[in-house]
């Protein structure tokens, strides 16, 4: 600004010495005759008063100009008065939002709605921070003043969302089916499905939505891995009643789920109630082929049927492997009680007891107790047969 003034002091100046050189050598005049009045004037003088008058008569119009339009100015003033203040009220409710200050949020969205413009996102922000507040009635009031078509998509994105959060899984899907039919496909719309579903125990959805999401890495693998064991479950739960629908949606699982020590023991365990013995055996062998687990090898016996000789070979040929295995020799043990081999039966199942002691398995040592209990009634031996209820008992940390 400095620099500008200075620029415009030299001009000013550069001017008022052309003028006075220009002057100096002009010996003109100017004769103004009004009868009966006569003016006599240089002609220096005639050109600076012209300019002068100029200037004056520009000034007074736009005096006057000022004057007319001032009420237009005050009017333009005040309105961007207004929407700054809209603006700054739309900025501090999205502020409050994010810091969790909900009906500050809210009523900031509402100030900011003097504003026309700003109807739309401060409703979307307003309904959020009312969700927030569980003041679901008040949220879809706001929801409902959303009427740009151009914020359509994101007021049923955050319909849909609100709503599985709230628990209300069908006008979620509800809100994602009429966004799905104007064009809209999101990732994030399919994990707002995969909680809906889950609410709703659509578990064939479930399982669908988890290995899309799976596949373009939306979904953590430990989270779609519990939740493809979760809707497998629970779809082989609803065909506890019919074994071969069972088996059949069991073969339609992929690999990695049928080797799942979880479903294996939840097939096996539903086959063996619908009388399929040799089924869940099936099932039991491939899943600890591929993944050896306690909770398999205690399912195991209960796969025998009447005849318990195969299994005891197949366990045998583990036991190579794994020795010192004390849920294998308990299954061992178990075994053998189904088919009547009382002396290989004490032998395992004291076997099993002793790992259940060296290890502190505090479970497996219940159980052998209460195995051998038992084995020792089929004997009839009363006596050791109450000791090991006793023992199984006590080893019981209740807290």
């Amino acid at each position: 600004m400095a620099i500008r003034g200075l620029i415009w002091l030299a001009i000013l100046f550069a001017i008022a010495v052309a003028l006075a050189t220009v002057g100096r050598f002009d010996a003109g005049q100017v004769l103004l005759v009004y009868p009966p009045y006569r003016v006599d004037v240089s002609l220096n003088l005639f050109v600076v008063g012209i300019v002068v008058a100029f200037l004056l008569l520009y000034a007074l119009l736009r005096f006057a100009r000022n004057i007319v339009t001032m009420p237009r100015r005050v009017a333009a003033y005040r309105a961007r008065m207004r929407t700054e203040k809209a603006h700054s009220a739309l900025r501090d409710a999205v502020s409050n939002l994010y810091a969790g200050r909900f009906s500050r949020a809210e009523k900031a969205a509402r100030d900011s709605l003097i504003d026309e413009k700003n109807k739309g996102a401060a409703g979307l922000i307003a309904a959020s921070a009312a969700h927030r507040l569980h003041e679901y009635a008040r949220r879809d009031d706001w929801l409902t003043q959303v009427d740009d078509p151009d914020l359509q998509e994101a007021r049923l994105m955050a319909t849909a969302d609100m709503r599985a959060d709230g628990r209300d899984a069908d006008g979620a899907l509800t809100a994602l089916t009429e966004m799905r039919s104007q064009g809209g496909r999101r990732i994030h719309a399919q994990q707002i499905a995969l909680r809906a579903q889950q609410q709703l125990k659509n578990w064939s959805e479930v399982l669908k939505l988890v290995k899309t999401l799976e596949k373009r890495e939306a979904l953590h693998p430990a989270v779609a891995v519990r939740l493809r064991q979760l809707a497998a479950e629970n779809l082989l739960r609803d065909r506890r009643h019919n074994a071969d629908a069972l088996l059949e949606l069991w073969h339609a699982l992929t690999p990695v789920e049928r080797h799942s020590p979880r479903l294996a023991d939840c097939a096996a365990e539903l086959l063996i109630a619908l009388d399929r013995p040799n089924e869940a055996r099936k099932i039991v062998e491939e899943a600890l082929g591929q993944s050896w687990d306690a909770r398999l090898l205690r399912r195991y016996p209960d796969t025998a049927g009447n005849d318990a000789l195969p299994l005891i070979q197949k366990a045998e040929a583990w036991r190579k492997e794994r020795p010192e295995d004390g849920d294998l020799l308990f299954a061992l043990g178990r075994l053998c009680l189904k088919q009547q081999l009382w002396g290989k039966a004490q032998s395992f199942l004291e076997a099993a007891l002793k790992s259940a002691n060296a290890s502190d398995n505090e479970p497996l040592k219940i159980r052998s107790h209460r195995a051998l209990a038992r084995l020792h009634e089929e004997l009839g031996d009363a006596g050791k047969a109450a000791t090991h209820y006793r023992e199984s008992a006590l080893a019981m940390n209740v807290v």
